[in-house]
């Protein structure tokens, strides 16, 4: 009977018994939870999780408030207490404070704003949004006189702000679903836990405010929760919206199809890739419609791009005073990313059990990055959600975000001549702190490939006979007892 009515759940994995940092911080408290202890009523996993992450983009706001102060009008603060976020500069530069459709033709919005060079999915939303700002404005008249755009500017932050938070929760809830062991006679132990590597990350509070990317991220989590409860045609939806934010989740297909080349399940490929393309092109269509040529510009922009801030490509030319083409980035980045991903399928499809998705999304997007030709210090929320559930342990992740940490850091320092050389013109400190980053992120990426190599090393354990595609089936109410979820797995 209880096969037909799914999998039996046996609790969840307390950190405090699961990973060596949470234990050690636990002393101060009591120490790691007992075999005997009961959990509080109220208090579940889940909502502590969602606690933390509310917290953390509370502190993430606190970080804007030096520019917030300015109405992010001194140039110096947003550098000097590295606060900079586009977004108010791109409420007035591009339009939204007139509430200027992103994709109109009109030539007199042409002719005085430039045209938001973000994919749709982020123009949809600093449009959308823009509206929400102008409401809490007064809804003022575009020509009226006084109108104050910088504090609206930096009411347009806080509007973002807020539906981030949001979107960081669901993600949140999301994440702490994906991973889970499955124990003898169909049980099921839970690891929500896991998403604290991503709730509470000190990248997050940093970084999660300075674009939209954290737009992109919860579709991301939606298809790795999609993907772990056998929707392939979900995993799918999720994966071409967020490719119309940002283009990334793209290359999450090339973990779903490691995951089904493995287990030979044809039929959730092909749900999951026709998804991603028909998502994907809806999601384009009120764009191309209104505006075919503003439509192209993210792309054109992206192809013309040259060697930017956080790339080896700029580390590059800077040591060596060579003009990098753009042509030559792209011709280059792309061969090594397609190189990277033969590599990533091949480590996939040659472990000895199944990866999880979220390794091998972890491994293809590192690669990516590694290579981009702009390596922003918030394109480190690309990897979180991953790297949350790809290696849940503290130190790895600490040790990883402590590269991102050091470079967050720099790049302020160096823009505001803060790195610049006592003597000559080399900015050797900026370059220097770029590599650390790099070595970080390729630390992570030694890790994760270990435990798939080496499975018996991965934090969260697998089924000998799970054939690599989506997890087992779990019922949506969260257990209430957590007498049983100690000592149940030993990691």
């Amino acid at each position: 009977m209880r096969e037909e009515s799914g999998p039996e759940i046996s609790g969840w994995v307390d950190p405090t018994r699961d990973d060596a940092v949470v234990a050690s911080l636990s002393e101060g408290i009591g120490g790691p939870v007992g075999t005997r202890a009961s959990g509080h009523p109220w208090w579940t996993p889940v909502r502590v999780l969602l606690a933390l992450a509310a917290l953390a983009m509370a502190l993430g706001m606190v970080t804007k408030s030096a520019c917030a102060d300015t109405d992010w009008q001194d140039m110096d603060v947003r550098t000097s207490a590295m606060c900079y976020s586009d977004m108010p500069y791109l409420y007035i530069g591009r339009g939204f404070a007139e509430r200027h459709w992103p994709y109109t033709g009109d030539e007199a919005v042409r002719s005085e704003f430039e045209v938001m060079e973000y994919p749709t999915g982020i123009s949809y939303w600093a449009w959308g949004t823009s509206y929400v700002t102008w409401w809490l404005s007064g809804s003022p008249a575009d020509d009226e006189p006084g109108r104050d755009l910088p504090a609206e500017g930096t009411l347009f932050v806080a509007v973002n702000a807020v539906g981030f938070t949001l979107i960081v929760l669901i993600s949140t809830w999301l994440l702490a679903g994906v991973n889970r062991v499955r124990l003898g006679s169909g049980r099921i132990l839970r690891r929500p836990w896991d998403a604290a590597g991503f709730a509470i990350a000190p990248a997050l509070v940093l970084t999660g405010l300075v674009n939209w990317d954290l737009l992109a991220i919860g579709f991301v989590a939606g298809a790795l929760w999609a993907w772990s409860r056998d929707r392939p045609i979900l995993t799918g939806v999720m994966i071409g919206l967020g490719t119309a934010a940002k283009l990334y989740p793209l290359f999450l297909l090339g973990g779903v199809l490691v995951l089904c080349l493995r287990g030979r399940r044809w039929a959730p490929l092909g749900y999951a890739s026709a998804a991603t393309v028909l998502s994907w092109v809806v999601a384009q269509v009120p764009a191309w419609v209104t505006g075919p040529d503003q439509w192209q510009v993210f792309w054109h922009f992206n192809s013309e791009r040259t060697a930017d801030l956080g790339s080896l490509w700029l580390v590059a030319q800077q040591m060596t005073d060579a003009t990098i083409t753009a042509d030559t980035i792209n011709l280059w980045s792309w061969a090594f990313f397609l190189g990277w991903c033969l590599a990533v399928a091949l480590v996939g499809l040659l472990a000895p059990r199944p990866p999880r998705f979220a390794q091998l999304g972890f491994l293809i997007i590192a690669g990516f990055l590694l290579v981009n030709k702009v390596y922003s210090p918030q394109y480190v929320l690309w990897l979180l959600p991953l790297a949350a559930l790809a290696r849940p342990r503290w130190r790895d992740l600490l040790i990883w975000q402590a590269g991102e940490l050091i470079y967050f850091a720099s790049v302020w320092w160096y823009l505001d001549g803060r790195l610049d050389p006592g003597a000559g013109d080399d900015p050797v400190a900026y370059w220097v702190t770029t590599v650390v980053r790099v070595l970080a992120q390729l630390y992570l990426v030694a890790v994760v490939t270990r435990d798939v190599l080496r499975p018996e090393h991965d934090p969260v354990p697998r089924d000998p006979d799970d054939r690599g595609g989506p997890g087992p089936q779990e019922p949506d109410p969260e257990p209430q007892t957590t007498s049983t979820r100690s000592n149940q797995v030993a990691v």
